[in-house]
């Protein structure tokens, strides 16, 4: 069995905190992960991957960031369709439309988002968030099966 893999872009650290108990919970449930930042990641390397999870915080006006995640997005949207996508991020102000937005858009690309929705943080991860990261991780582990 692969790898599962973790894309992720962090502007702070605090996503890749994130994209770290993703990757816990992976482990914990005896899968391997591969936790990569997305500019390390190739779009065509997930098209193999029955089920991976991407991260990244809210930027701007609650929106991907533009310059690498945002691409990476493009390359990913047709090509994801039957995928199973864990989605997680932090965030410093708004109240979480851009992952309503990532969610949707995960949607109608014809992947499935794992929980039904993302897991954010506002700022740095704190206890609860890492549980939920962790959880996120197991629950991507099962459905990589």
């Amino acid at each position: 069995m692969g790898q599962i893999s973790v894309v992720y872009w962090s502007g702070t650290g605090n996503t890749a905190q994130m994209a770290e108990y993703v990757a816990d919970g992976i482990r914990e449930a005896g899968k391997e992960a591969a936790v990569l930042s997305v500019d390390l990641a190739g779009a065509d390397a997930l098209k193999g991957e029955k089920a991976f999870a991407l991260g990244c915080p809210s930027m701007g006006a609650e929106q991907l960031e533009e310059s690498v995640m945002e691409p990476f997005m493009c390359e990913l949207d047709g090509m994801i369709s039957g995928k199973k996508v864990a989605l997680f991020g932090s965030y410093g102000w708004g109240g979480g439309e851009w992952m309503r937005e990532w969610e949707e858009r995960i949607s109608n690309d014809g992947a499935s988002v794992l929980g039904g929705e993302g897991v954010i943080a506002n700022g740095a991860p704190d206890a609860e968030a890492e549980e939920a990261c962790r959880a996120l991780g197991r629950e991507l582990a099962a459905a990589a099966e």
